[in-house]
């Protein structure tokens, strides 16, 4: 299908209407706060599931915010008359929010869900017909340029990125534009792309509606309309990293071969930020036969850029190609062609001795260090959104123990972490336990096993006392030598600093 299929998008050209549409919206809690509460949280899942019955349900009533839930985020046609008590519906008409649906009722032209900002902000995604709750595939929606609204991958994105004031950021590949909406409440300009006007088009409305600043929305792909002297303080992207054999569909498939849009974005980055910025992107990355993935991606690495990579799932073939023939809803139509997909699919896998592909997160920050640390882990396990100031302080570690030394590292003060637990295994009624694992309740929420002497040294921490005259009591304690502890074990400390355990004091 092409874009000609898709609805015509209310006019950018009339914000004194979007204003009006706004105050409507916001006085008849047309919130994701006023969502939750008139649906309930089942209901109120369901929805990112794809699942709208339960929220049909909920709205049979003919209160404004059971009227708004059915018109803009379940297309659902309402009644003029009805309506006409809620919006300021004549100019909503007229800009084309709504369009007339039969002699008395209007249908909205494109899906607007409520979402809360990090600070309790109020916004609005714009998303084309079909496409607020679930994906594309959800509501069965193949138009090529189809603009998808808010779904886990943006969350994810937005709870991963570091927040702190800077001067200009990036979203590349803006789509709704929830990244740029975010980067408005922390960035005095920001700059938006993307190679579909469309997206850039309900960017647009999604920052109007949201009443955040205007962004600098620029067509083209990834770095294309960025000049070559322009930088930033924080670049962020959920490119279109879907691996699969062409481009059909704009939102998803980059149109590279393999997993090169994502190995380009990272590699051109590095040029583009300014000294201490940072750059958060989601990619997929190919598992090729014969090769270790995370030197494939350490590979991708700019010269001067730190970087932290986390895989957080992998999939073998055919788990991958069936998760996006589902998700453009190839599954429901014609078997034939449904199968000559996948089978295209695997050829190209095949092609590339491709065997699984991974999905997660890489951060990169501009350093002046003469030897950038890249850091490349697995982590499939829960973790504590939003992670933004946990990736702040990694990189905070990796400076402070590039800047010390071991001797360094025993003259220091540290302080346990907050929220870490001991946990001992062994058998039950062992004198001693078999090890020792000190365990993280926020952020990565990791786990690591350390030592007895490892254990007892994190539990004294609390600043008043160096690493080395630690040592020190524990060797007299347990009858050890203390020249020989002093020298095993600041590599511990020194793991346990790292992955966020202990911070300096």
């Amino acid at each position: 299908m092409s874009n000609a299929s898709l609805s015509p998008l209310p006019s950018t050209d009339r914000p004194d209407v979007t204003a009006r549409l706004r105050d409507a919206l916001l006085g008849a809690s047309f919130t994701a706060d006023g969502l939750l509460e008139l649906l309930g949280a089942p209901a109120y899942a369901a929805l990112s599931r794809s699942e709208t019955v339960p929220a049909l349900r909920a709205t049979r009533g003919d209160t404004p915010l059971e009227l708004l839930v059915r018109l803009f985020l379940l297309q659902q046609p309402v009644p003029h008359a009805r309506v006409g008590g809620v919006l300021p519906v004549d100019a909503c008409l007229e800009s084309g929010w709504l369009d007339r649906a039969g002699d008395d009722e209007v249908a909205a032209t494109v899906d607007v869900r409520p979402y809360g900002g990090p600070g309790g902000e109020d916004w609005f995604i714009v998303s084309d017909l079909g496409c607020a709750v679930g994906g594309a595939g959800g509501i069965g929606n193949h138009a090529e340029g189809v603009v998808l609204g808010v779904g886990g991958a943006s969350t994810t994105l937005a709870g991963l990125t570091v927040r702190t004031p800077v001067s200009a950021a990036l979203d590349l590949g803006t789509g709704s534009g929830i990244q740029a909406l975010h980067a408005a409440v922390h960035a005095t300009r920001v700059t938006a792309t993307d190679v579909n006007p469309r997206a850039l088009h309900i960017a647009a409305l999604t920052l109007a509606l949201s009443g955040a600043p205007a962004a600098d929305l620029r067509e083209g792909s990834l770095y294309e309309p960025v000049a070559d002297d322009e930088t930033y303080d924080l670049i962020v992207s959920n490119p279109p990293f879907v691996i699969s054999p062409g481009a059909r569909l704009t939102y998803r498939d980059g149109g590279m071969g393999g997993d090169d849009l994502c190995r380009s974005l990272v590699q051109q980055t590095g040029e583009r930020l300014n000294e201490g910025g940072f750059a958060h992107f989601l990619a997929n990355w190919q598992h090729v036969e014969g090769e270790d993935w995370t030197d494939r991606l350490r590979s991708w690495v700019p010269r001067g850029c730190d970087a932290w990579i986390v895989q957080r799932e992998v999939q073998d073939v055919t788990q991958y190609a069936e998760l996006w023939l589902r998700d453009a809803g190839d599954h429901r139509g014609d078997p034939a062609e449904y199968q000559a997909r996948y089978d295209a699919w695997l050829d190209e896998f095949e092609a590339r001795k491709v065997k699984a592909v991974g999905f997660g997160w890489i951060t990169l920050r501009r350093t002046g260090a003469a030897e950038p640390s890249v850091v490349a882990e697995e982590w499939p396990h829960p973790v504590e959104q939003p992670l933004g100031e946990t990736v702040r302080a990694h990189f905070d570690r990796v400076d402070y123990l590039r800047a010390h030394d071991d001797a360094a590292l025993l003259e220091a003060h540290f302080t346990l972490s907050g929220e870490v637990v001991q946990e001992q295994v062994g058998l039950p009624g062992a004198e001693d336990p078999e090890h020792v694992v000190l365990r993280q309740n926020r952020g990565m929420r990791r786990a690591t096993r350390v030592d007895t002497v490892g254990a007892g040294f994190a539990g004294v921490c609390d600043g008043t006392m160096s690493a080395g005259r630690i040592l020190d009591a524990i060797a007299q304690l347990v009858g050890e030598d203390p020249v020989a502890l002093r020298d095993r074990t600041p590599a511990q400390i020194r793991l346990l600093v790292e992955q966020g355990f202990l911070e300096p004091a």
